[in-house]
């Protein structure tokens, strides 16, 4: 049967893509339906057709699926930020669960039983939603000349107008709202793509969860003449306004005149209160969702500071890194692409001595600091690249590890990185990953050189968004 685009048609959803798209099937020919829920029948239009799959448009739900529930966004389907918000939280977690248990078995080639064995059940979020400790919008104009701020719709540039995001803290809406207010009453232009005219491109809102310290900052196209303590017009009737917010610390610029997707300038100035805020995270039991302790590590952040946006499953996963780490005092452990020390500085107070690798300079620069800041002594951290800075540290200074924790970017960890934990052969090695098939890559590669995969566990940091989380342990094969 041959398909035409804008025909409409009728599919029965029987599975979804680890991107969240639906998958049909129509004469045993597959259609990928975006916003469509395994177990939709739905009415859909064909958009594009390829030689042995095409893409439709959902453009009814004809029977819901029985995991299919009422949004909290009205935006959902234009903005694309939440693919999943339309299914159930209990079966976006088994949707998480089984996209890392495929990736494993698929892409790792591990058998499916030994995957049953080792991994254990998924760790979600009691309240689904306002969960980001940070949140970038995008500021324009609507057809009337009227500043906006929002989200790009998927896959452009174009924004929808919306203050009040599900997945963000309370306080976005009501600082962006007095933004917008102070750019109309005082004509404050926004950035516009296509001119490269305009001054305020995006506003960067954080907030420490434990702290309840806020911090703003306004990404605008500003070319210095003489020096000037006013970046913006009428600053002073912006600050005092922004000023009053509850729990707010830090107010700065960040400046940005360049052609680029990348938000946030090279130079921040603050305008207003402290450079940083803190924000404290504390060891848990995964099982009960308990602190352990207290006192916690508290970080200091600012607004190019790397931190996990969602700090309360952030410390659940953490605090299983540590565990599966089984630190008793004794060990030196190498934390790779450790950023700010989030892990590094967790790991320190159960080990002997902690190193830490990552490429950003500023990075290392905050790590340290934190480490300072928490009278942590026994953790030393390194600018560079791992597979550079580990062999160079093992080779010239017999620097060994016990233990190897590794959270790599998307893309997972560089071979020669790989080789390099392989030479060291420490007893364990913690991988913590925020993408389920270069992780499958990268096991089976550890795995074929000494190791086995003894425990799998996933964390969902992003509810209504199909990315997930994984730890996982591998401990060196004994001798036979």
């Amino acid at each position: 049967m041959d398909f035409e685009k804008n025909q409409i048609l009728t599919v029965k959803i029987v599975d979804m893509t680890a991107e969240g798209e639906g998958i049909g099937k129509v004469n045993g020919f597959p259609f990928f339906v975006k916003d469509a829920i395994i177990g939709d029948d739905a009415q859909i239009r064909v958009t594009r057709v390829k030689k042995n799959f095409a893409y439709g448009r959902l453009e009814k739900v004809l029977t819901p699926s029985p995991f299919r529930v009422d949004t909290n966004c009205a935006f959902h389907r234009q903005c694309g930020g939440c693919q999943l918000q339309a299914m159930s939280y209990e079966r976006q977690l088994q949707f998480k669960e089984d996209k890392v248990r495929n990736n494993l078995i698929r892409i790792g080639g591990f058998r499916k039983e030994m995957i049953d064995e080792v991994t254990e059940p998924i760790v979600g979020m009691e309240e689904p939603f306002h969960y980001r400790n940070k949140a970038q919008y995008p500021i324009g104009t609507d057809k009337e000349g009227n500043p906006v701020a929002g989200f790009y719709a998927g896959r452009t540039h174009d924004i929808i107008s919306n203050t009040d995001c599900s997945l963000g803290v309370g306080e976005n809406k009501e600082i962006l709202e007095i933004i917008l207010s102070y750019m109309r009453d005082n004509h404050v232009s926004a950035y516009e793509e296509a001119t490269g005219k305009g001054l305020i491109r995006h506003v960067l809102i954080r907030k420490g969860f434990t702290s309840r310290e806020l911090m703003v900052c306004l990404v605008i196209n500003f070319r210095k003449g003489k020096k000037t303590a006013e970046y913006l017009p009428a600053q002073d009737k912006l600050i005092g306004k922004l000023a009053k917010v509850s729990g707010m610390k830090s107010i700065s610029v960040s400046i940005n005149t360049e052609n680029t997707n990348v938000i946030m300038g090279k130079e921040v100035i603050t305008i207003w209160g402290s450079d940083r805020i803190n924000d404290t995270i504390h060891m848990r039991d995964v099982s009960k969702g308990l602190a352990l302790t207290d006192q916690g590590i508290t970080f200091s952040i600012s607004p190019l500071s790397f931190y996990q946006v969602n700090p309360i499953q952030t410390e659940k996963l953490y605090s299983q890194a540590l565990a599966y780490a089984g630190l008793t005092g004794k060990e030196t452990v190498w934390d790779l692409y450790c950023g700010i020390g989030t892990i590094s500085l967790f790991l320190a107070g159960a080990a002997k001595q902690v190193y830490g690798v990552e490429i950003v300079p500023q990075a290392i620069e905050d790590a340290r600091a934190n480490a300072a800041n928490n009278h942590i002594d026994n953790a030393q951290f390194f600018t560079g690249k791992a597979e550079e800075i580990l062999p160079d540290k093992y080779e010239k200074e017999g620097i060994f590890a016990d233990v190897i924790v590794v959270d790599p970017p998307r893309k997972g960890c560089d071979e020669a990185c790989l080789t390099t934990m392989l030479k060291m052969k420490p007893e364990k090695i913690v991988y913590v990953s925020c993408d389920s098939a270069t992780l499958a890559r990268d096991l089976k590669i550890l795995c074929e050189g000494g190791y086995e995969l003894r425990r799998v566990r996933a964390f969902d940091l992003f509810p209504m968004t199909v990315h997930v989380e994984t730890v996982c342990l591998l401990s060196k094969k004994c001798p036979v």
